[in-house]
């Protein structure tokens, strides 16, 4: 039996609860959990704010563990190496997007690390907020053994959900790139912007923010509340990644956009977005989408933060304190992510 907190409901706080992994299949490795990053989509899933929740829902996307045992035909790691698990743990494995390496994309649905439907044991799988996890091997991933392994956890999923869509549009040396929000996902964006070479601008409606944005490598603040923000840098990002999920404008952000600029979406806010056409067609603005990454480059992420010393910062707390760190979440109190020492599973 593994330890692990879950949701049993969609309003009572996360509890003790025991469960049985599933047997290790011959492609499957299995982990003792060392950490895990709390993400806010855990308290959405666990509140049921985004509809689906299959109770009793055990949390956790960002995991960190050593491999106990591996499987007859595993052939990517041994037992006792280092492993990491991010928001998926399976795919159809045979559309277009998957042979593309682009298994977040699959078109018959990627299976959550989380509440998704476990095509092997049939039931529903269960998350990091547990001693041990048990996943097929391509969906794993090599953990660099050079950086602190608690700031490391929140990398697979705010890591590569910022790092995929920078990538993708080719940012780098030359690009200005403003960043929308300063929390889990927004710090992540900036080192990374910083790392590829781009001068980074951070957008806040926080002054309280400047200090730590240009400590985590932007070279400008803008406080979105000010009138004249928005006339000061008319014309001027290259991108823009904006992080933020609480309704907010997004026509005067691309309106900061210069010619051919694209403002990139990671937050979801809960209500659609309202655009005038207009503010895309003056200039030819694009607008761009980006959820996580596939495996190839969630790995690829991850070897370029072992070679550049990048790493979340992360407040680490024991595993009763979860509870404490979603009400802290919601009031934004927290710098940048919480990650849980699942080794305190045994004092819980």
């Amino acid at each position: 039996m593994t330890q692990a907190y879950a949701a049993f409901n969609p309003t009572e706080p996360l509890g003790p609860y025991q469960y049985k992994t599933r047997t290790t299949g011959p492609k499957d490795i299995r982990l003792e959990i060392l950490y895990c990053g709390i993400c806010h989509s855990d308290l959405h899933s666990a509140r049921n704010e985004w509809g689906g929740a299959h109770y009793p829902l055990v949390p956790g996307h960002e995991i960190v563990g050593r491999v106990t045992e591996v499987g007859s035909e595993v052939t990517s790691f041994k037992v006792g190496e280092l492993a990491g698990i991010g928001c998926m743990v399976d795919s159809c494995g045979a559309c277009e997007n998957c042979d593309a390496h682009e298994e977040q994309f699959c078109l018959n649905g990627f299976t959550g690390t989380y509440n998704g439907v476990d095509k092997k044991s049939g039931g529903y799988t269960l998350g990091g907020y547990a001693q041990h996890i048990v996943v097929d091997e391509h969906f794993a991933l090599h953990i660099p053994d050079n950086l602190p392994l608690e700031a490391v956890a929140p990398l697979l999923c705010a890591g590569i959900t910022t790092y995929s869509p920078l990538r993708h549009a080719k940012v780098g040396k030359g690009h200005r790139v403003g960043v929308v929000g300063l929390g889990g996902l927004g710090h992540m964006a900036v080192k990374f912007a910083a790392a590829f070479g781009a001068e980074i601008t951070m957008l806040s409606t926080s002054k309280s923010k400047e200090e730590d944005a240009r400590r985590l490598g932007a070279h400008h603040f803008a406080l979105t509340t000010d009138p004249e923000t928005n006339s000061k840098l008319q014309g001027h990002f290259d991108f823009i990644i904006d992080t933020v999920s609480a309704p907010h404008d997004h026509t005067s952000l691309i309106g900061m956009l210069r010619t051919n600029g694209t403002l990139i979406i990671v937050g979801a806010p809960p209500e659609p977005m309202q655009i005038p056409g207009f503010a895309l067609l003056m200039g030819r603005k694009h607008l761009m989408g980006s959820l996580i990454g596939g495996i190839r480059e969630t790995q690829e992420m991850l070897d370029f933060c072992a070679e550049h010393n990048i790493t979340s910062d992360v407040e680490v707390i024991p595993v009763d304190q979860i509870n404490e760190a979603y009400e802290r979440m919601l009031k934004g109190d927290v710098r940048y992510r919480f990650v849980i020492d699942n080794s305190t599973f045994q004092n819980a």
